[in-house]
């Protein structure tokens, strides 16, 4: 393989990884902005749910999402029940808006914060392979 080959080679791999990590970014910001966006809804439908039905309702309502989680084996955050039930016996505003904090912290401090993190290992890596390789390309 010649040294032009060899070179354009490395520049299309570097632009593909490039391009993918671009959007790898670009998803991640969309999922977190989702994640915000779905949070603030709930605030309001939590709100309005509290304001507008009967504690036996609201009791009820989050009787079955918990099952519902359960049954799916989508509840893997050990505060999140806790939570839940503390808003429940309380029944506020303020409790469902505290429930919803914790909520969102537990997000971020697992797969949010893994998925930024590995985002942020890719990034350094194509920052290490723009450093090394053009060097490398230039002894040749």
């Amino acid at each position: 393989m010649s040294e032009t080959e060899n070179s354009n080679e490395w520049e299309k791999l570097w632009q593909d990884y490039t391009k993918s990590l671009e959007n790898w970014m670009k998803l991640f910001e969309s999922v977190k902005n989702a994640s915000i966006e779905m949070q603030q809804k709930f605030n309001i439908v939590m709100e309005k749910a509290v304001k507008e039905s009967s504690a036996d309702t609201v009791k009820q309502f989050g009787e079955n999402w918990q099952k519902a989680m359960r049954q799916a084996g989508v509840d893997p955050f050990k505060t999140f029940g806790e939570s839940w039930q503390k808003a429940m016996s309380e029944l506020s505003v303020a409790s469902f808006k505290q429930f919803a904090e914790n909520w969102q912290k537990s997000l971020d401090e697992s797969g949010m914060e893994q998925i930024k993190a590995y985002g942020e290992m890719m990034k350094k890596f194509a920052e290490t392979w723009n450093d090394m390789w053009p060097q490398k390309q230039e002894k040749n």
